[in-house]
């Protein structure tokens, strides 16, 4: 399928997203889309020769720089500053000259322009074929990774041809620090003057084919190096030279091509930073990592990025017949959930990962909830990362709880190093549940893991801290039910109410989790004061937790009192005016029965145990008719429960909406990075929703059903050491253990043993169901026929 077909810059290819040819009016999206990173080092998919861009960016995990907060009126508790992720030095710059005529693609003719993103190998490649103003034609072939092997590294080969006559190239391959960045819409001046050059230099040198150089930030004094180094190859007559300033490296190349020749340079990029190490220790560490990269040779970076990715597409991938639009937006979406935490080693998983400056690099409460399951079960290493990141950032936690008189540990809503950024408390400190979706994160990987030693040395600490947290947060009432008042759940368009479900649901959790993980370790758990007494406490808390139910409506209220609310006028509420949140004030949006993103809906995704089929589909049809997706977190949450609750058709329009959200730039912001839960949502609407995966200690299990329009749907997923792969069609399903040992397991509730020898199940019929309504004109796009 090509590019026009789709109505967007990419053809339709099973492994790969193709831009056949320049589409500077989308050059924001392609650059997010074509971003490439190992989760320490990321470099969005900006032209080689830097120009023209939408936003220039390359990213380390968790360098940022502070930031004020400003506030109309200031309040304790009020963080007093900001972190916001920096573009460190560029070294993806190569620019080119071609007898004396810059290559810059607003002049001259261009005859052929095409970027493939290779999703098996790893790599954006690019072809050029471009005629100078002066009638000189060249072709540029560019091939570039981010190594998913050794941590520090990036490559780019890049190649000139000439080809209608003899010509003179020059090639300025480039560091430079404090890239001029496009002004931020609405940017605040006192933001902007402070994130304005955030590097400030230390050490700058040159080699003969390469430069380093050493900076620091100008106010959270964290220090970055980036160093180059190149092979090149052309004819005898080339010459290479290197210099170095406080914010420019460059290796100059010059050669005389005939036509036909080429000139050859692979480029070899290093980068690290530290809050505590020395100059001399970050500039010798860079510089090992080019020797390191150097030793491996481009072929060797290639091959060791293909057996990496080969090796992780054997469970990853997931095979979709009868939508091959859906097929390639699956393997992007798992592609970049990869990307944003493979080589992250503990530290944070951003919202855009490191594919762009959009929410300013942090991480939220969406990382464990929606991309860390994920992980667990495709490259569970990750996931124990970035909650070990979690662990680490427990004494800044436990820091922000005792300022808000509470104890245990609360954890920021958004933040790169563990403080607490966020402005606006009704939708940032307020929302606590971010405690008990990082204390279930812990919880699915041990499951999907079966590792308890993790589970001891790391989870212990953080399920501990969170559940005194709760126990201190909530109290009982004069019935004796356990409330947690004045919170605000995971729907932004209601804040600061009472007994929200999915908090409390999630807060019984996580207490009960934390008591029988101590009771499993006591000699741990003794060592973090927690005793028989504090135990049962939990228990009776999470015992006795209030769990509102209308029993006029026969739902649940997302919160106390909310079915009582007025239902917003939808019908008067015109497409332009979405998403609400910019065109009405945010106490209208509170006092009233509409739904930024599941809420209600994500607690029985969550927590399926806690509804009876009836109320899952009675809450279902409830919350379709108010909630309005404006946040990308909802659709693949909507997609899973339409699948519960048989309404496959329906999941499987919110299922393509999620896995295109940035290849259709659906939110019109893909320009600012890539929506990474969404992306991590995509996987979850086929094993959970198509798939009908749960997990607990106690095993796994499954309840496939599929949509008509796709004969078949296939998934791995990675099971307490063991490699299994389920395969749907309308007829049947098969269970086949790809390695490891014999396995249990349950389809539709019935016990099924794996072991040499797949297993096939018929596919059970799906009841007929009464269709539900969403509000006017807030349907997800048709994606079934008929």
């Amino acid at each position: 399928m090509t590019a026009s077909d789709t109505g967007r810059p990419f053809t339709v290819e099973p492994w790969c997203v193709r831009e056949p040819a320049l589409h500077l009016e989308a050059m924001g999206q392609t650059e997010s889309v074509f971003a490439l990173s190992n989760g320490h080092i990321g470099m969005r998919g900006n032209l080689d020769e830097g120009e023209p861009h939408a936003i220039p960016g390359t990213y380390l995990n968790s360098l940022y720089e502070r930031r004020p907060l400003p506030y109309a009126e200031g309040g304790y508790g009020y963080p007093e500053s900001g972190q916001t992720i920096i573009n460190v030095t560029n070294g993806k710059l190569i620019r080119l000259l071609v007898d004396d005529e810059p290559f810059d693609l607003r002049y001259g003719t261009l005859n052929r322009h095409e970027r493939v993103l290779d999703l098996q190998a790893g790599t954006l490649t690019r072809e050029v074929e471009w005629a100078s103003p002066a009638d000189r034609t060249i072709r540029v072939r560019s091939t570039r990774l981010v190594s998913l092997t050794q941590r520090a590294i990036a490559a780019i080969c890049y190649e000139v041809e000439a080809v209608d006559a003899p010509t003179t190239l020059v090639v300025q391959s480039e560091l430079v620090a404090n890239e001029q960045l496009p002004q931020r819409a609405n940017g605040d001046p006192r933001v902007e003057a402070a994130l304005a050059e955030p590097l400030v230099s230390e050490q700058h040198r040159s080699e003969n084919a390469g430069a380093t150089l050493v900076h620091q930030t100008r106010q959270s004094g964290l220090r970055l190096a980036a160093a180059m180094d190149h092979e090149v190859y052309g004819p005898e007559s080339t010459k290479t030279s290197s210099e170095a300033t406080e914010d420019i490296g460059r290796t100059t190349v010059i050669a005389r091509l005939k036509p036909g020749e080429t000139l050859r340079i692979v480029k070899y990029l290093s980068y690290g930073w530290s809050s505590r190490r020395s100059l001399p220790a970050v500039h010798d560490q860079v510089r090992a990592g080019l020797a390191a990269a150097r030793f491996t040779g481009w072929e060797g970076l290639l091959a060791e990025q293909r057996a990496y990715l080969d090796d992780f597409w054997v469970t990853a991938d997931v095979e979709i017949d009868g939508d091959a639009e859906l097929q390639q937006a699956v393997r992007l979406a798992v592609f970049h959930v990869l990307q944003a935490g493979a080589r992250a080693e503990r530290r944070a998983i951003g919202a855009k990962g490191l594919t762009g400056d959009g929410y300013d690099g942090h991480t939220f409460w969406d990382t464990e909830t929606f991309a860390l399951p994920v992980l667990s079960h495709l490259a569970p290493d990750a996931a124990a990362d970035a909650l070990r990141w979690r662990q680490s950032i427990l004494p800044l936690a436990m820091e922000r709880a005792e300022q808000l008189g509470l104890a245990g540990a609360a954890f920021p809503w958004r933040t790169i190093r563990g403080h607490e950024c966020s402005g606006y408390w009704p939708a940032g400190t307020a929302a606590f549940h971010i405690n008990a979706d990082i204390a279930d994160a812990v919880r699915r990987h041990v499951a999907a893991t079966g590792d308890l030693v993790f589970e001891r040395e790391v989870g212990l600490d953080i399920l501990v801290q969170t559940a005194r947290l709760w126990r201190s947060l909530g109290h009982h009432d004069s019935a004796g039910q356990f409330r947690i008042d004045g919170v605000t759940g995971p729907d932004e368009y209601t804040a600061i109410v009472d007994n929200n479900v999915y908090t409390n649901l999630m807060a019984q959790l996580n207490l009960r989790y934390a008591a029988d993980v101590a009771a499993r370790n006591p000699r741990a758990a003794a060592k973090l004061g927690v005793n028989a007494e504090e135990m049962a406490s939990w228990r009776d808390a999470a015992a006795s937790m209030r769990i509102p139910f209308d029993e006029t409506l026969g739902v649940h209220p997302q919160a106390e009192g909310f079915t009582d609310h007025q239902i917003w006028n939808f019908e008067h509420t015109p497409e332009k005016k979405y998403p609400l949140l910019l065109h009405f004030p945010y106490f209208d949006l509170y006092r009233k029965q509409v739904i930024k993103q599941a809420d209600l809906v994500l607690a029985m995704q969550l927590q399926p145990d806690a509804f009876t089929p009836e109320q899952m589909a009675r809450n279902f049809a409830y919350y379709e008719a108010i909630t309005v997706r404006d946040s990308s977190l909802s659709a693949a949450t909507q997609a899973v429960v339409a699948a519960w609750t048989g309404h496959l058709d329906l999941a499987y329009d919110y299922f393509a909406e999620a896995a295109l959200v940035d290849l259709g730039d659906l939110a019109g912001n893909t320009d600012h990075g890539m929506h990474i839960a969404s992306m991590a949502g995509t996987w979850s609407a086929v094993a959970s929703g198509f798939g009908g995966m749960r997990t607990d200690r106690d095993g796994i299990s499954f309840a496939p059903r599929l949509p008509a329009a796709l004969p078949r749907i296939s998934f791995g997923v990675l099971w307490q050491g063991r490699s299994l792969r389920v395969t749907m069609t309308s007829d049947e399903v098969e269970y086949r253990l790809v390695s490891g040992p014999p396995m249990r397991l349950r389809h539709h509730g019935e016990a099924l043993a794996l072991a040499d020898a797949p297993v096939v199940r018929d596919m059970p019929a799906v009841p007929p169901v009464e269709p539900v309504e969403q509000p006017h004109g807030r349907g997800p796009r048709r994606r079934h026929p008929g």
